[in-house]
């Protein structure tokens, strides 16, 4: 199975640089998205259709233009999970999960920490997911939670480890958080095939950061330990330009 995730920055945008022509060629069989900015009643959803995606799940945040998630998928999935059952994180549209036959897959879009206030919210969030998942492990082992994390785990992973160490996306607290979590049963699939490679999924819009690679790598695909001989391949598609976030690849076989 072919699994893609992309945090958009707003689907309709996306759609008006060409999304979904890019999305017939890659052709996943799963596609999560985030930051989708949009309610399902504001999308043409017969263009994801054409594009070969019967199955459509998404979850918008309260607040309209703001956040959201999304899973289009070719299979029908088992069962699908509209958040958390935790408020703060599920007004917001930040979680949905689709159970497939051999594994769940989760489109995630953890919070940005853009101020103090918005740092703390993000801390407190990543508690309570930690929990969250702790639990649900229990009952669904085989888990791939893909999305953007805002976090970048070791310094390959930015381009100015030095210069950002006190940038949120790159605190000490944050990188310690994300690295708990891999150590509580998850493989990061991207470091997992490629241990060396310094690749990025996110560029400011800022100082024409995307021509000088000076990137950070937020997004990833988790997979829970139990699947780690699933793994096939993991990419990131740098050549997609339809956001400030580039979409990943994960091939696991079922």
């Amino acid at each position: 199975m072919k699994i893609i995730s992309y945090n958009v920055n707003g689907i309709r945008a996306a759609i008006n640089k060409g999304f979904i022509d890019w999305l017939k060629a890659a052709n996943p069989d799963v596609i999560c998205l985030q930051e989708i900015k949009a309610l399902k009643e504001q999308l043409d959803l017969g263009l994801f259709e054409e594009a070969g995606y019967t199955y459509q799940y998404w979850f918008s945040a309260q607040k309209k233009g703001y956040s959201g998630v999304a899973i289009l998928s070719k299979i029908e999935p088992n069962h699908v999970e509209y958040g958390t059952g935790i408020d703060s994180m599920d007004s917001e549209g930040r979680n949905l999960r689709a159970d497939f036959d051999g594994f769940s897959v989760m489109s995630l879009y953890l919070p940005s920490g853009t101020n103090d206030a918005r740092l703390d919210h993000k801390l407190e969030y990543m508690d309570m997911f930690q929990d969250y998942i702790n639990q649900l492990r229990t009952k669904i082992p085989n888990l791939i939670i893909c999305g953007d994390y805002n976090i970048c785990h070791e310094e390959i992973d930015i381009h100015n480890p030095k210069g950002l160490s006190k940038v949120s996306g790159f605190l000490p607290v944050e990188r310690e958080w994300i690295g708990n979590f891999i150590d509580s049963g998850f493989i990061d699939s991207f470091r997992f095939i490629h241990p060396e490679k310094q690749e990025y999924s996110w560029w400011s819009y800022r100082a024409n950061a995307r021509a000088n690679n000076k990137g950070w790598r937020l997004d990833y695909a988790m997979v829970s330990l139990p699947l780690q001989e699933n793994i096939k391949r993991a990419v990131i598609l740098s050549d997609a330009v339809h956001s400030d976030h580039c979409p990943i690849l994960l091939e696991i076989e079922d």
